[in-house]
């Protein structure tokens, strides 16, 4: 019994102040991949269709800009034929005013000029 009561302590002791030799459990990290809501085949396809939209306004501009650079030009053009129209009207009444025979008569008078025939016609356009 003495030897128990020695021993008890020590025994105490040794329960209370035992090293755990267990290994602590690993730590092991999961990386969780966020995944997309697009997958890379629509993202391709998506800038595919983006690039076509961008294509298609850009012709679709360059297309209304010649289309206005013409419809500009014709309407200039039409001007111009509306201008010399209006000119070419203008130098026929004109030459319709030099050509009356009251005109040429007076013009060959003032020239020296005699009048054989008492009629004179008027000269064809």
């Amino acid at each position: 019994m003495d030897d128990e009561m020695n021993t008890g302590p020590a025994r105490k002791w040794q329960t209370n102040h035992t090293y755990h030799t267990e290994p602590e459990p690993k730590k092991v990290v999961v990386k969780v991949k966020s995944k997309s809501w697009l997958t890379k085949g629509e993202k391709v396809i998506y800038a595919f269709l983006c690039a076509a939209i961008i294509v298609c306004g850009m012709f679709i501009v360059s297309y209304s800009s010649t289309t206005d650079a013409l419809n500009r030009e014709t309407q200039t053009l039409n001007d111009k034929v509306n201008a010399q129209e209006v000119e070419n009207e203008n130098l026929l009444f004109e030459v319709r005013e030099l050509s009356k025979p009251e005109r040429i008569t007076k013009v060959a008078k003032d020239n020296g000029l005699e009048i054989q025939e008492s009629q004179v016609k008027r000269a064809a356009n």
